[in-house]
């Protein structure tokens, strides 16, 4: 069985809304609609765990209903940080899960092949992560001035989902810090030693966390 968490929880300040930016609507459904959609028709995905902000637990069964979303089997809070967000998702998973999907709720152009193709990966090697390269030239600072120019063709963005098998995720989480700077579950798994496999993604899978984010998410996603 392999479970999708998909993160949340977030008050979306930068997007300069009174609206957590995962409820605001594109094309008359709410962006974490449209992430849920995704997931739930991925035939990868058996169950789908949802971390929201406390206030919304309750509420979103209705507007899980009235969108038709399946494959919800639970919702629960999330934490001061999205680290602590992660893992009280993880806390709600299934024993029986063999592979964890971590997933953004604030990247609803993820698709399909995406979501399968991390997942086999994490089937196969234990581990992946979906990535895409970085197409701009790297400048390394120090005191506003620019000290070298990082060399691009090993450096790769890191988006989700990032995939895992639960005992790799669950040891990870066991070990962390939780006050650290975490921004991705790789990072976690990373200091275990563990190898983790990369799966190319597309540019298009952005996290939409400004409001020219929410322009381009508007335009690339189905009207339908």
């Amino acid at each position: 069985m392999n479970v999708a968490i998909i993160v949340a929880a977030g008050s979306g300040s930068r997007i300069g809304s009174d609206k957590p930016k995962q409820f605001l609507e594109i094309h008359g459904k709410p962006i974490i609609i449209h992430t849920l959609e995704r997931f739930a028709s991925c035939d990868a995905v058996d169950g789908i765990v949802l971390v929201l902000p406390s206030d919304d637990v309750e509420s979103f069964w209705e507007t899980a209903n009235r969108f038709s979303i399946k494959k919800i089997t639970k919702i629960v809070a999330g934490g001061n940080t999205r680290a602590e967000s992660v893992r009280n998702g993880l806390i709600a998973v299934s024993e029986q899960t063999e592979i964890v999907a971590v997933h953004d709720g604030a990247r609803p152009l993820i698709s399909l092949i995406e979501i399968t193709r991390t997942i086999a990966s994490a089937e196969k090697n234990g581990a992946a992560c979906l990535v895409a390269s970085v197409t701009d030239t790297i400048k390394e600072i120090a005191d506003e001035k620019i000290v070298r120019t990082v060399d691009r063709s090993r450096l790769r963005r890191a988006l989700t989902p990032q995939a895992f098998r639960l005992d790799i995720l669950k040891k990870a989480f066991e070990n962390a810090d939780l006050s650290e700077a975490i921004t991705d579950e790789c990072y976690l798994v990373e200091k275990l030693g563990f190898q983790i496999a990369c799966v190319k993604g597309s540019p298009l899978n952005i996290k939409v966390t400004n409001p020219e984010d929410l322009i381009l998410a508007e335009l690339f996603l189905n009207k339908g």
